[in-house]
């Protein structure tokens, strides 16, 4: 993937923290985990996306990293000043991962990590009354399913309202949908092998992009 950086361990891959209080630390993955971390040029897009030119856009606000993997995309979330961010997975050896790239960058609050499936997550979320301002979710590309059953869980989630904006990571060639209930593709974006769709609750499609 773009902007991996081979760290001199065997089977280990660096990435780095692209903006905010963490900017140019790295962070760590491993190769022949079933992890695809998102790469650093995609997740740069998808900042410059959410910030839109404002570094002080992600101020405060409240994270859900769903199939998170490294962590990567949380992190930088942390980085960039978001109030909180629960990580979602299912994987032991991602789970240890994760927890081992935020002691790297001496991260000790703001975050949850819920080694949970998605409908056990949505259903702790709700009983602790939280609103998510983002929704990220990158499964394996492989498991082309849970697109749509994570999609269609969040639309009918809670913590998901009308100003959350939830974002799929996907193989370009693979269409995870356009409309799951309330739930409605607003902007698909295309970079490299990979494409980001962003959704919101009641939302229309950007017809000029």
């Amino acid at each position: 993937m773009l902007g991996y950086i081979d760290s001199g361990i065997e089977g280990a891959v660096t990435m780095r923290v692209i903006a905010g209080k963490y900017r140019g630390r790295t962070l760590r993955s491993l190769r022949g985990m079933d992890i695809r971390p998102t790469s650093d040029r995609l997740r740069e897009t998808l900042f410059n996306v959410l910030t839109a030119g404002n570094p002080e856009a992600l101020q405060g606000t409240v994270w859900l990293d769903l199939f998170a993997g490294t962590g990567a995309v949380g992190i930088e979330a942390l980085s960039r000043g978001a109030k909180q961010v629960y990580f979602g997975e299912t994987s032991p050896a991602a789970v240890k991962l994760i927890e081992q790239n935020l002691q790297r960058l001496g991260i000790n609050e703001g975050y949850k990590i819920q080694r949970d499936d998605v409908s056990g997550i949505l259903w702790r979320l709700k009983r602790q009354h939280v609103a998510v301002d983002v929704a990220f979710l990158d499964p394996p590309y492989r498991m082309e399913n849970a697109y749509k059953e994570t999609l269609t869980a969040l639309a009918e989630s809670s913590p998901v309202w009308a100003m959350t904006l939830v974002v799929a990571e996907h193989d370009k060639k693979f269409d995870p949908g356009a409309e799951f209930g309330a739930l409605r593709r607003i902007r698909l974006l295309v970079q490299g092998d990979s494409a980001l769709s962003f959704y919101r609750i009641g939302g229309q499609p950007d017809l000029t992009k």
